[in-house]
Formats: C-alpha cells, structure tokens, sequence
C-alpha cells in the first residue's frame, strides 16, 4: 500500500478513487489533483512509478489541509463554537444535530439509538 499524507491508500484501486481514502481529498479534488500532476487516473495504485507518487505527495501536502491538520482545524472551529456559546457549539456539545435536522425523529444515530416509543419496553402478558 502507498502512503500519502500519512494515510494508506489501496494498491487495486484506481489512482482516482484510491485518493479519496485521504482525509480531506474528494473524489473532485482527486480529479483536479490528477489533473494538475498530468497523471492519469486509470493507472492503479501499484502500477505508478515512484517519481508519480512523489508528484502526488508533494501537490497534496504543498496545497491541501489534509488528514491531522484538517482534523484539528475542524476541531478548533467546534471548540471554538462551544466557547462563544454559540448553538451550534451547544448542539455539538449534547451531541445533537447542529444544522437544524428534525430530532423527534430520524435523529437516532445522532442521540444514540434511543427508542423511547409507547410499547417498547412493556412487558408480555404470559398465557396460562
């Protein structure tokens, strides 16, 4: 497996859908990545040179947050949000949806799968 940016990326795939597996690169900057280093998407992982990888990495790490510094840049902007007080910094804070979802339903994953519905949790009457 290729590593780029810190992460590994699959040997199989083609190059323009093994980037994505890169924290912060989508299949369109992928292709506007490829684009830019003149290398063609349809080579897989395993059959670029090392000079094209090189290429690869130096445009990603060059031009993109990508990975540990997008994440702690995303982090930031939530902690920062928290600290003003904002509501959505309180919405993340309970774990709740923070961009105005519907919560009395749909939300299940989001608050943990909580099934607080009539019948639930009754118990079965047993026949005798």
């Amino acid at each position: 497996m290729a590593r780029i940016a810190g992460a590994l990326i699959p040997n199989e795939k083609k190059v323009e859908y093994a980037l994505p597996y890169v924290y912060g690169v989508g299949l369109t900057l992928s292709r506007k990545i490829l684009a830019k280093t003149k290398i063609d998407g349809n080579i897989r992982v395993k059959d670029l040179t090392e000079d094209q990888l090189n290429q690869l990495r130096a445009e990603i790490e060059k031009n993109y947050k990508v990975e540990g510094e997008l994440k702690r840049e995303v982090l930031g902007n939530i902690k920062r949000l928290k600290d003003v007080k904002a509501y959505r910094g309180a919405r993340h804070a309970k774990n709740l949806p923070a961009r105005g979802q519907r919560t009395k339903t749909n939300s299940r994953t989001v608050r943990g799968n909580r099934r607080a519905t009539a019948g639930s949790g009754k118990v079965k009457l047993q026949k005798t």
